[in-house]
């Protein structure tokens, strides 16, 4: 399990847009589970749409490809993971998204992802996302680590 503080020490991204605040689980080189409590305080949701608030689908697919970033640089060998300050994961595709309903303030997002395909610096994984146990987003998320 990793808490935000250890997921700020991986991930180069900060608020606003750091989209993860727990890893539940890590299955190095396999699957992650990990979440995101949404909460009205978000400044997304001062566009998004005022009088209704929903949660934007392309920052559920980020979160997604966050978690995936995670996975990713934690399946590393540890000579590898002392280098992850001067490396970074870019995605290269996103297919097969389809968002199923809406994630509301008060949902908290489960992210569950598993590896498809893993060949060097590439990495394919099935990302979906719940609220509830409820399927919420899905995708096929393609990245690949590379140097700052």
């Amino acid at each position: 399990m990793l808490d935000v503080v250890e997921i700020q020490k991986i991930l180069p991204h900060r608020y606003p847009f750091l989209l993860v605040d727990r890893v539940v689980d890590v299955q190095n080189g396999e699957s992650i589970e990990a979440y995101k409590n949404v909460s009205i305080s978000e400044p997304v949701f001062e566009g998004h749409f005022p009088g209704h608030p929903i949660y934007p689908g392309v920052m559920i697919i980020e979160g997604m490809a966050q978690a995936g970033g995670i996975l990713a640089f934690q399946s590393m060998s540890g000579d590898e993971q002392a280098d992850t300050q001067d490396k970074v994961v870019y995605f290269m595709s996103i297919d097969k998204c389809k968002f199923r309903h809406p994630v509301r303030p008060g949902d908290q997002l489960v992210y569950r992802l598993n590896v498809l395909k893993h060949k060097g610096a590439i990495w394919v994984l099935e990302g979906k996302a719940y609220v509830d146990e409820k399927l919420v987003a899905e995708a096929e998320l393609k990245a690949m680590i590379v140097d700052k």
